[in-house]
């Protein structure tokens, strides 16, 4: 039996822990694939306070071993429910282990959004991609596409740009929804182009891998393909809340329809991080929401002492 139970290992889930293992209490964190959770993509962070600089990978490194050092145990297992049995909460995972606690913080995060095209899903890891970081090695010297506008698909079309040999960037807005900071640094690379008002309509493929795009201007309606090696999408995110609705409640968008108090309906049950209905989802709102979940989630069990 734990005090808390975290199902998720990005930085809201770790916060949480780290708040709570300060506390005195006993804490799981319980994560499906890798710790560190979206962040652990980026190739640079430059918005977390007092650290000018880090690598994704570095931070959640760096945060696990924070959470491990305190004494939290860790399992890699994908949580399937939470039931509330009175004041018990009984977590069960796709292995099969039940585990029970306290109280439990949901900090499930959100997974890459896709265009929903035809064929899609099969060319997962057969020329489309999510991570610069993880796969951009494999297109070194070749063409490839980078599917959105806003920060993330900017920083990784910025590290693809060191790699290969022609990066095209397709936005379906008239303009960058990132920081100008990143779009006047791909302003400088001469292996880096613009699309804009584009969307993709469509992917080409021989022998079961991507040869490239179908693309329609929004401004005039026309048509081109586009021969690319591989794409890479950064189309937004979507969360995956669905198993837990009927004890947090959910929005019109899927997300936790939770207040900044970080607190369900169902008592001892909390969320945090970018699973949450919110305005802005950055790493430093994320760690916000793990702390006041991890601190009221404390308050609560001392009131049942």
């Amino acid at each position: 039996m734990y005090d808390m139970i975290v199902v998720g290992g990005g930085p809201a889930g770790l916060t949480a822990a780290i708040y709570a293992l300060r506390a005195g209490r006993t804490v799981l964190v319980i994560e499906k694939s890798g710790f560190g959770g979206q962040i652990a993509f980026s190739p640079k962070v430059e918005n977390i306070p007092g650290t000018i600089q880090i690598s994704g990978s570095e931070f959640a490194d760096k945060l696990t071993d924070q959470v491990m050092n305190l004494g939290a145990d860790v399992e890699l297992e994908t949580v399937t429910g939470v039931e509330k049995l009175g004041d018990i909460k009984r977590v069960t995972t796709e292995e099969g282990s039940v585990y029970e606690a306290k109280t439990v913080v949901l900090a499930v995060g959100v997974k890459h959004r896709t265009l929903g095209l035809p064929g899609e899903e099969d060319l997962i890891g057969k020329g489309i991609s999510f991570c610069a970081v993880c796969d951009g090695a494999f297109y070194a010297g070749q063409e490839v596409a980078m599917i959105g506008g806003g920060n993330s698909a900017m920083q990784e079309a910025l590290l693809l740009s060191d790699v290969c040999k022609q990066v095209t960037i397709v936005q379906n807005l008239a303009d960058f929804t990132g920081e100008k900071k990143l779009a006047q640094a791909l302003a400088t690379k001469d292996n880096v182009r613009v699309l804009f008002s584009t969307v993709v309509t469509g992917y080409i493929q021989e022998n079961g891998a991507l040869t490239g795009l179908k693309l329609r201007s929004e401004v005039d309606g026309t048509e081109q393909e586009l021969r690319v090696d591989g794409a890479f999408l950064a189309v937004g995110l979507m969360p995956e809340n669905d198993a837990f609705a009927h004890l947090c409640g959910l929005n019109a968008w899927g997300y936790f329809d939770v207040g900044e108090d970080c607190a369900t309906a169902t008592p001892g049950i909390y969320v945090a991080g970018d699973c949450r209905s919110k305005t802005v989802r950055q790493v430093t709102t994320a760690a916000g929401d793990g702390a006041i979940a991890a601190t009221n989630a404390c308050r609560y069990l001392q009131a049942m002492e």
